[in-house]
């Protein structure tokens, strides 16, 4: 008989709490060194603009005030493993305390509402929670705070399995040109493939929380990752759309078996303010 870890989930709320602080005032270190790589290549107003996106961090952290204006809705990743027994007020609520008690002792900015109402419901929540049960008796927490400059100009495709490789590319690729300046480029690309229309989306949203720069295992989807950011990186957009060779600082792709028909891409826009924080209980 397996022996059951029991947590109580006041530790998620408190790691909720200490994650979303400290997000909010920093870029991850991948992300730091994306931005000062590509300043370090650019040239004219490019590079202006480079140097005073890393020099917004530097203030952020010293004057502990947030990153971004935009503080984000908040989104919580949890693995959870089988081996995990939950005790204590429900998970989404605990989730939800530790965001309403960041916020407001990090005098962020709450911008959730009601989406035909528009009234806000004051404390930034609730949070956009994602459980997935893994092996194990620990908890995987991923805080994201995701700000809607970059949000709303995602998309999600539905593409035939002949477009294949060749239409993944392209509707990344498109997805960034739409976009062009609105979410405050040099932009992080989260890509899903696969899956199903809603699974896919997820997976897009997943890839962000990867490191800057970093690799899937897989070679041929890694290979569409580096395709995809050479290609972004030649449309001219630059950082600001003050033009140059860096539009994106990455493109990160997670995939899952979809169904015979069908071939779902999902492509997640993140702003150049990647914030995102990681623990393990």
């Amino acid at each position: 008989m397996i022996a059951m870890r029991t947590i109580n989930t006041q530790k998620i709320e408190d790691c909720v709490y200490r994650l979303a602080l400290k997000a909010g005032l920093s870029l991850t270190e991948s992300c730091r060194d994306a931005l000062a790589m590509a300043e370090q290549a650019e040239t004219g107003a490019a590079k202006f603009a480079l140097s005073a996106l890393l020099e917004n961090e530097r203030t952020a952290q010293r004057e502990k005030m947030p990153v971004c204006q935009d503080t984000g809705l908040s989104v919580v990743l949890l693995e959870i493993g089988q081996e995990v027994f939950l005790e204590g007020k429900p998970l989404q609520e605990a989730v939800n305390e530790g965001v309403r008690r960041a916020y407001w002792d990090g005098n962020f900015r709450k911008s959730v509402c009601d989406p035909l109402t528009r009234a806000n419901t004051g404390d930034n929540t609730p949070a956009a929670l994602h459980t997935e049960i893994v092996p194990g008796d620990k908890i995987s927490l991923v805080f994201l705070p995701k700000g809607f400059g970059s949000e709303n100009m995602s998309r999600l495709s539905m593409l035939t399995p002949a477009e294949g490789r060749e239409g993944i590319v392209r509707t990344i690729v498109e997805t960034v040109k739409i976009a062009g300046s609105r979410p405050c480029p040099p932009v992080y690309v989260g890509v899903g493939i696969g899956g199903t229309f809603d699974s896919c989306a997820f997976l897009a949203k997943k890839a962000l929380t990867r490191a800057v720069g970093s690799r899937h295992a897989r070679a041929d989807v890694a290979s569409i990752e580096e395709e995809a950011l050479h290609t972004i990186n030649a449309l001219g957009i630059g950082a600001q759309g003050f033009g140059g060779t860096v539009t994106a600082l990455g493109v990160s792709c997670e995939i899952a078996p979809t169904h015979i028909a069908g071939l779902p891409v999902a492509v997640n826009i993140q702003c150049h303010c990647v914030r995102c924080e990681k623990e393990v209980l």
